[in-house]
């Protein structure tokens, strides 16, 4: 008889568990590793970050900086507000990559608290 009753045993939680863990490790690596794109301006600014979240480059087109256009405040504050939409962009396309590669590692977790996605 099986004295578990059917159950896992505490060995092979462990070893599923660990599995998990690897498993987790090896998914947050291929992340760091992924470089996705956002932009803004109709591509004028591009900014790229890796899966982790972690900015990679910034690209700005020579047009986005047009000194007939505007006077420099107004074409300064105008290039921040595109690199900034241009790496939130970016960084919701990371977000959304992390949902996709850790989003079924954490479910067999169990959602656990405190994990960083």
């Amino acid at each position: 008889m099986n004295p578990g009753g059917g159950q896992p045993n505490m060995q092979q939680l462990l070893q599923q568990a660990q599995k998990m863990q690897q498993d987790l490790a090896a998914a947050q690596e291929e992340l760091a590793q992924t470089e996705v794109e956002g932009q803004a301006g109709g591509g004028l600014v591009k900014a790229t970050v890796t899966g982790s979240g972690e900015l990679r480059g910034l690209v700005i087109d020579p047009k986005a900086v047009d000194p007939t256009a505007a006077t420099p405040e107004e074409t300064a504050e105008t290039l921040a507000d595109l690199v900034v939409a241009a790496v939130q962009a970016a960084s919701e396309n990371a977000q959304q990559l992390q949902q996709e590669k850790l989003g079924p590692l954490t479910q067999g977790l169990g959602g656990m608290p405190g994990l960083p996605f």
